[in-house]
């Protein structure tokens, strides 16, 4: 394993990290929770795959060298998120507004007899 903070806290972090973004992205497309379209959820299981992936291969098939940091890797799993949650609350929304609305029955109240009428 190539994971050791004492020596390189920033490869060590990174990889922890790029591990744990692509889990939550996974993790997003995984679920059907109504909150994302299919597309969405097919981009975040591609995506987090695709950060897992490269987690794996730094923290234990990497032999030394040179990587890229992908910063992108931090602020995309930040944006899925949001994005899963407003479209999670969007939904919520529509699905309230498209609720029929009851009104309530009125209750049988008397009607006042009309007055009598004199021919007079």
């Amino acid at each position: 394993m190539n994971l050791d903070f004492s020596a390189e806290p920033l490869f060590s972090w990174y990889v922890v990290l790029l591990f744990l973004s692509g889990a939550t992205m996974l993790v997003l497309g995984i679920i059907n929770s109504g909150g994302l379209s299919n597309g969405w959820r097919a981009f975040n299981a591609i995506a987090g795959l695709g950060f897992m992936g490269y987690g794996i291969y730094l923290g234990f098939i990497f032999q030394g060298g040179s990587y890229i940091l992908f910063f992108k890797a931090f602020i995309l799993p930040v944006m899925v998120v949001v994005n899963f949650f407003r479209s999670l609350s969007r939904r919520k929304a529509v699905a309230a507004i498209r609720q029929p609305v009851t009104t309530p029955k009125p209750m049988n109240t008397p009607q006042p007899e009309p007055a009598p009428q004199h021919n007079g």
